[in-house]
């Protein structure tokens, strides 16, 4: 059994804002789409009523690939491209509901690129996101161009952060006036579990004993986001089987033991202020086989986003 206890660093800024720039569209209780399969424009009531509020404070708790990306770099673990989903891949997703899991992945596949700042390889996932957007017609809020431009040169990441977000606030703000927040949902989904995908990966090769902990965190994650995918998977198989494997990783995370102990708090001045934080320590109990049985389900939970 490994029990450890860490301090809980807040959620980083990500490289590329993609997938929880999304976050503030999903649920408030949105009609959802017959059929995920056509044009999302047919709608019928979701089976659960969830305020934008709350849903929002979800969301915010997700934790940010890039988040995920700056432990595995942390870590002393080298860039691997194999961990990927090939960018060449966005061809064979012609659904929406394939669309929308992926057009997430590739968005936590770029965090992982750029904290890398793997310049080389950042324009081929560049165009998987813009083509997958398209298909989904949000694609004119990216402006592509100044995006890749700025992805070529480490020296403009604040540039290019800022753009990013600035373009997929306009997503996310079309989205939820087009009624469609569960394309929003689905987004978010493919891009927490490539992230932690990828956080797997790099435990198998390392056993990285923090990576291993940041792996148990996402217990309560996994709750958060089956709760608001539940919210679209009536009627629609699609998120039905989503749910399905996310279900299942959830039980796995129901035997691991997460508590979190209050600090002292500490006053620090910012920008002339006075700021008290309180600290907080969280303690893990997660054994090995637990670690195993879920890197296992997220493998196959991710099969299923990007086949």
């Amino acid at each position: 059994m490994d029990k450890k206890n860490y301090s809980k660093n807040p959620i980083c800024a990500a490289a590329i804002a993609v997938a929880i720039m999304f976050a503030s569209c999903s649920g408030n209780g949105d009609n959802q789409p017959a059929n995920f399969e056509d044009i999302p424009d047919s709608l019928q009531s979701a089976p659960l009523t969830l305020s934008e509020n709350v849903v929002n404070d979800m969301i915010q708790n997700i934790s940010s690939p890039v988040e995920m990306a700056n432990q595995i770099k942390n870590s002393g673990a080298g860039f691997d491209q194999s961990v990927l989903n090939d960018a060449e891949k966005m061809k064979d997703y012609s659904t929406s509901f394939k669309r929308a899991l992926n057009l997430g992945a590739y968005s936590a596949d770029l965090g992982y690129i750029n904290t890398f700042n793997k310049n080389s390889v950042v324009v081929s996932y560049l165009l998987a996101v813009k083509d997958l957007a398209d298909g989904l017609n949000v694609g004119q809020f990216l402006d592509f161009n100044t995006l890749s431009r700025l992805a070529k040169n480490s020296t403009n990441l604040d540039s290019l952060k800022l753009l990013s977000v600035s373009s997929f606030n306009e997503i996310d703000r079309y989205l939820r006036e087009q009624k469609r927040s569960n394309v929003s949902t689905a987004i978010v989904a493919g891009a927490w579990i490539e992230g932690i995908y990828i956080t797997c990966r790099v435990i198998e090769q390392t056993n990285d004993k923090e990576l291993i902990n940041r792996l148990a965190e996402q217990k309560d994650i996994a709750s958060i986001l089956l709760i608001i995918l539940n919210n679209y998977s009536k009627g629609d198989s699609n998120f039905q089987a989503l749910v399905s494997k996310l279900d299942q990783i959830k039980s796995i995370y129901d035997n691991v033991k997460i508590t979190t102990e209050f600090g002292t708090p500490e006053t620090k001045e910012v920008d002339g202020m006075l700021i008290i934080e309180q600290n907080e320590i969280t303690h893990v109990e997660i054994t090995d086989e637990q670690v195993a049985q879920i890197i296992e389900k997220i493998k196959e939970t991710r099969q299923f986003i990007v086949e």
